[in-house]
């Protein structure tokens, strides 16, 4: 099995540098206000959505007993809120359109 390509912050940084041909420093900002707005945003328990796209938000994770699972020990996990992102109807048809190209012939 090959180890999957990985999108890093540091390319998405290279891809704004390449197609503003703006200075480093300004496409690293660009890219970390992106950044800083969604996690600002999900913390104040706002909703983003970003059209053809997908959006993201917040859910509310129930608290429940879990077991250590070292020493068997019964635990409390408490509720928590975990950040979810829902993908547009266009993302996923492009996502499926990017494989269905990629495949070989005959494959399913």
């Amino acid at each position: 099995m090959t180890k999957q390509p990985t999108l890093t912050k540091a390319d998405l940084i290279e891809e704004v540098l390449r197609i503003t041909e703006l200075p480093r420093k300004e496409s690293e900002t660009i890219v970390e206000t992106i950044f800083d707005s969604i996690i600002q945003s999900l913390q104040q328990g706002q909703k983003i959505e970003i059209r053809g796209f997908g959006s993201f938000r917040t859910r509310e994770r129930r608290g429940r007993v879990g077991r250590n699972p070292k020493t068997g020990a019964k635990v409390e996990v408490p509720a928590k809120k975990i950040p979810f992102f829902k993908p547009s109807k266009e993302l996923k048809d492009f996502v499926n359109s990017a494989e269905a190209q990629s495949a070989p012939a005959g494959a399913e």
